[in-house]
């Protein structure tokens, strides 16, 4: 919707040409305006909407590997790149995700949108996108889906959870610190991209390479977790679970407060230094810090090789 407004350049002649990194910044930055206009009802809706994509990946990612005897390294590469559905609906149904939305701190460090215009955006973000989390833990648990191959889906979906509420902080947080690298990088990609292919394809190897190397991504955990929390009650899973991991599961820590602690909180704080700093506040002075001769230079030799 407002991709193609860049006020700090030029067109492009050739509408197949990818923007260029200082032009992509510019497409960030006035995304993160037109996210300050929205209403918040909008907003709201939005960030249900990305909870629920995510979720959706996250089912995915739980489904197809459930079963696989491969060797780990591509069991995690299938589980990434069927992940990567997720993010291909939020970036090109346009929803609202938390950890691609701290790139809004370009917009607010040009002070195109304000401080409190920004949190709010990502505090409205975060909260639509848990209630869509739990939503799609809701549907999931109805439509029976964890009782396939004899249980183990199910018994996937609560080894998974069960992992992640026993990371240490560190581990979370440093592991939420590189998710969001990626995430951000991804939306970098697809927003310097035109149409829709060039979207999806950039979503695919950010995403599945996240996903692949274990990282932790919070609005993917508010499914993931509260999805094994509801598993755990029943005892044909935690069997079934057992059998898969060969041993016995201790789940003590599979809980709301083990979920807040030990994970979402942690989670939470990396995604955010991952994106706002590594990602938005680097590429905010490499691009758009008042001192733009750099900028203004890039752009007309992308004009002329235009």
């Amino acid at each position: 919707m407002t991709e193609n407004n860049i006020t700090k350049s030029s067109p492009i002649t050739n509408i197949d040409t990818a923007y260029s990194p200082p032009q992509t910044a510019v497409v960030v930055e006035n995304k993160a305006v037109i996210r300050a206009r929205l209403r918040v009802t909008q907003t709201f809706a939005l960030s249900i909407m990305a909870g629920i994509f995510i979720a959706l990946g996250a089912q995915f990612a739980t489904f197809v590997t459930s079963d696989s005897t491969l060797h780990f390294g591509l069991t995690s590469l299938i589980a990434g790149v069927v992940f990567s559905l997720g993010l291909i609906l939020v970036e090109t149904a346009g929803a609202e995700l938390f950890t691609g939305n701290n790139l809004n701190i370009l917009g607010c460090l040009s002070k195109h949108i304000t401080t409190r215009e920004l949190l709010r955006i990502w505090v409205f973000v975060y909260i639509g996108n848990f209630i869509g989390s739990l939503l799609m833990v809701c549907l999931m648990y109805k439509t029976r889906q964890y009782e396939f191959f004899h249980n183990m889906v199910g018994a996937k979906a609560l080894l998974v959870a069960h992992k992640k509420v026993n990371l240490s902080f560190t581990e979370a947080l440093a592991r939420g610190v590189l998710c969001n690298a990626l995430v951000c990088l991804n939306a970098w990609l697809c927003y310097s991209g035109r149409n829709l292919a060039d979207k999806v394809v950039s979503v695919i190897f950010p995403i599945g390479g996240f996903v692949a190397s274990g990282f932790e991504h919070c609005v993917a955990n508010m499914y993931f977790i509260p999805m094994g929390m509801v598993l755990r009650k029943n005892p044909d899973i935690v069997a079934a679970a057992e059998k898969m991991a060969g041993k016995t599961l201790g789940l003590s820590q599979l809980t709301w407060k083990g979920f807040f602690i030990n994970n979402l909180i942690p989670v939470t704080l990396g995604n955010f230094i991952g994106g706002v700093i590594l990602i938005g506040v680097v590429f905010w002075f490499i691009y758009l810090r008042p001192d733009i001769s750099f900028l203004s230079l890039t752009i007309k030799s992308d004009n002329k090789s235009a």
